[in-house]
C-alpha cells in the first residue's frame, strides 16, 4: 500500500469526508471504485488493523494450501473487468505450478488474491492525487454522531471525523456450537482454525475430529496434509454434506429463475430440481443450473416474502451453500487422497456432549456415536448471528440506535439503496452498508463477484452524495 497522503489544503467544509470501517476485501474494493468514480476531491480514512488492505481473513492467510475456490478468470476488484485478476496474475512470478489445472483453470494460493486487492486499490489511489487517502491501523471502538458529522474513536484514542461512514466489516469471528465451550482451553482444541499457525501444534499421527464440513472442513484438510498430517480425520455435521466440486469442463447457464418468480420455498426448490433434470437429459451438469440460480438469486430474493426467506435459510441454506460455494480442486483432491488411504471419515449426526480430553458424542438416529481425537478444529464458520455483539463499533451504534441487525439473523437491516436502518427502521442516507453485513436485503451476498458488484454499487451512491455535497458545502463555504 502507499503510504498515507498529506491531506489536501482543501478546507474540510468544501471535501467530503467517507470514513470506511473494515479495510478486508468489501472495504479495499470499495475503495477502489470510489477513486475511480469520484467526481472532485474526497478524503477517504479506512479503519483496519491489519497492515495490509484487501486482505481480511480470507485473503490473509499465509497458508499455501489455502485456495481462491473460483477460477482466476471470475474473480476481480471490479465487476465490469471479470478477468481482472487473471490478467494480473499472468504478470506475476510466484504462481507456484500446482495452480493451473490441466483445462486450463488456474486456483492460485489465497495469499496472491490479497496482494493483488491491494496493488488494485494503491494503483486506483495513484491514478487520484485529489483524493486524500488514510489507513488507520487500529480497531474502531466506537462510533458516535452529533450535528451531522461522526466521531469513531480508535483503540490508540484518536478520532477519525467524517460525514459519511460505509460499514464495510465482512465475516465476524468464529461461533464454535455451545456445547464446545466444555473444551475451551483443552489442549488440542482449536476453536479458531484461522489463527495464525492454528494447525502447527497437531503432531503428524494425531487423531483429529472437525466439527463442520463445508470449505473450512477442506482447507483443514489440505493443510494437515500438507504439513505432513498422517493420522485419521474424522468430520463431524449434521447432515453430513460435503462442498460440491467444479464441472471439468466450461458450461453455459441452464434455466431461468425468475420469470415468473417463485413466491416460496417449497416452488422454488421443485423449480430447481425439475431442471436439473431437464439439465441432465441434455448432458448438461447441475452446475449450469445452480449458476443460473446463482445468476438470478438477488432477483428471487427479493419475490419471496419474510416468512419464505427464512423458511428457506432453515432448510435449504445448507445444500445451497454445498452447491453454490464449491471447493477448489486441489482442497477436493486431498480430501479424496485421504478417504482412499483410509483416514478420512465423514459422520452425519448432531453434536450431543463434548469433555476435555477431545472427547464427542453424536446422536444418530436413535442412538451414539463416541469420538476421541487427539485435536479438534472447529470449521463451523463465522458467527453471522453475533456480529453486533463481536464489533465494539457496531455495538456503539446500535446502542445508539443509529442501526439493528436484520430480521432474519444474516446481518444489518438495510434497504435497497444500503442505506443503514436504525432501530426504528428508518434509512441514513451517511451510514451505509457495503458486503455482506447487508445481504438481508440482496439474498445472495457471500461470493466474490456479487460482494464486488455490491462494493461498486454502494461507491456509486457515495460517489453521487460525495458531488452533490461538495457543490453544497463550496456554496456555503463562499456565502
Amino acid at each position: 500500500m502507499p503510504a498515507p497522503r498529506r491531506r489536501s489544503n482543501m478546507s474540510h467544509f468544501q471535501t467530503p469526508r467517507v470514513a470506511v470501517i473494515g479495510g478486508g476485501f468489501t472495504g479495499a474494493a470499495f475503495a477502489a471504485q470510489l477513486a475511480g468514480k469520484a467526481r472532485g476531491p474526497v478524503a477517504i480514512d479506512i479503519v483496519e488493523p491489519r497492515t495490509d488492505l484487501g486482505r481480511g481473513v480470507a485473503y490473509g492467510t499465509a497458508d499455501p494450501a489455502h485456495r481462491i475456490n473460483v477460477p482466476s478468470t471470475r474473480m476481480s476488484v471490479y465487476p465490469d473487468q471479470e478477468d481482472h485478476f487473471d490478467r494480473w496474475l499472468q504478470r506475476q512470478a510466484d504462481v507456484d505450478a500446482d495452480a493451473a489445472l490441466p483445462d486450463g483453470r488456474v486456483f492460485p494460493r489465497r495469499e496472491l488474491f490479497g496482494r493483488y486487492v491491494g496493488e488494485t486499490l494503491a494503483a486506483a489511489l495513484a491514478a487520484r492525487p485529489d483524493i486524500a487517502f488514510r489507513h488507520h491501523r487500529d480497531r474502531a471502538l466506537a462510533i458516535a454522531e452529533a450535528g451531522g458529522t461522526y466521531r469513531i474513536t480508535l483503540g490508540s484514542g484518536d478520532i477519525v471525523t467524517a460525514d459519511l461512514i460505509v460499514l464495510a466489516a465482512s465475516h465476524p469471528p468464529p461461533a464454535p456450537p455451545a456445547l464446545l465451550a466444555a473444551l475451551d482451553g483443552a489442549p488440542g482444541y482449536v476453536a479458531d482454525p484461522w489463527a495464525p499457525a492454528a494447525l502447527a501444534a497437531i503432531p503428524p499421527e494425531a487423531a483429529v475430529l472437525i466439527v463442520g464440513t463445508g470449505l473450512t472442513m477442506a482447507d483443514i484438510v489440505a493443510s494437515l496434509e500438507l504439513q505432513g498430517h498422517r493420522g485419521p480425520i474424522t468430520a463431524v455435521s449434521r447432515r453430513g454434506l460435503l462442498s460440491r466440486g467444479h464441472v471439468a469442463r466450461p458450461v453455459e447457464r441452464f434455466g431461468q429463475f425468475t420469470a415468473p418468480p417463485s413466491h416460496s420455498a417449497l416452488h422454488l426448490l421443485r423449480r430447481i430440481r425439475a431442471t436439473v433434470r431437464a439439465a441432465a437429459a441434455e448432458d448438461q451438469p447441475w452446475q449450469a443450473v445452480l449458476d443460473a440460480v446463482r445468476s438470478d438469486a438477488q432477483e428471487i430474493w427479493q419475490h419471496l416474502p419474510l416468512a419464505e426467506q427464512g423458511r428457506l435459510l432453515r432448510f435449504l441454506r445448507p445444500f445451497w451453500d454445498v452447491h453454490r460455494y464449491r471447493v477448489a480442486p486441489q482442497a477436493e483432491a486431498a480430501i479424496e487422497r485421504a478417504r482412499a488411504a483410509g483416514r478420512f471419515r465423514l459422520v452425519t449426526g448432531h453434536l450431543a456432549a463434548a469433555r476435555p480430553g477431545i472427547e464427542l458424542e453424536v446422536a444418530r438416529g436413535n442412538g451414539r456415536l463416541s469420538l476421541k481425537g487427539d485435536a479438534l478444529v472447529v470449521a463451523t464458520g463465522p458467527g453471522h448471528g453475533s456480529v453486533i455483539a463481536t464489533s465494539p463499533a457496531l455495538q456503539s451504534l446500535a446502542d445508539a440506535g443509529l442501526i439493528a441487525g436484520d430480521a432474519l439473523g444474516l446481518g444489518l437491516a438495510t434497504d435497497r439503496d444500503d442505506r443503514a436502518l436504525d432501530a426504528r427502521g428508518r434509512p441514513n442516507a451517511r451510514l451505509l452498508v457495503a458486503g455482506p453485513l447487508a445481504r438481508a436485503a440482496w439474498g445472495e451476498l457471500m461470493g466474490l463477484p456479487q460482494v464486488s458488484l455490491h462494493a461498486a454499487r454502494v461507491a456509486d451512491h457515495v460517489a453521487a452524495w460525495a458531488a452533490t455535497g461538495t457543490q453544497r458545502l463550496a456554496a456555503s463555504a463562499s456565502s
